[in-house]
């Protein structure tokens, strides 16, 4: 399913996205760890598990359905991360 796929890609390019922007404000700030930008990243990395291992179920009713569902879920958790990253800023 070519869905599924680009579904993972853009689960995996949004997280790295996220993590790496993390990255550059810590490393353009002057601190190399903040306790907050590793938090972020924790919280990214646990979205991006959480909703692989969502897209990977199939043993739901309506496949469909569902990875649209993930596909909503996966706005609302990277709009909350990239306020979260901008407030880093």
């Amino acid at each position: 399913m070519a869905s599924v796929r680009n579904l993972k890609k853009d689960i995996n390019t949004i997280f790295g996205g996220i993590i790496d922007a993390v990255y550059v404000i810590e490393n353009t700030s002057g601190e190399q760890v903040s306790k907050e930008g590793s938090k972020i990243i924790d919280e990214a990395i646990n979205s991006f598990d959480d909703l692989i291992a969502k897209v990977n179920n199939k043993g739901v009713d309506n496949r469909r359905a569902h990875l649209q569902k993930v596909r909503e879920e996966l706005s609302k958790k990277a709009e909350a991360l990239v306020d979260k990253v901008n407030a880093l800023a």
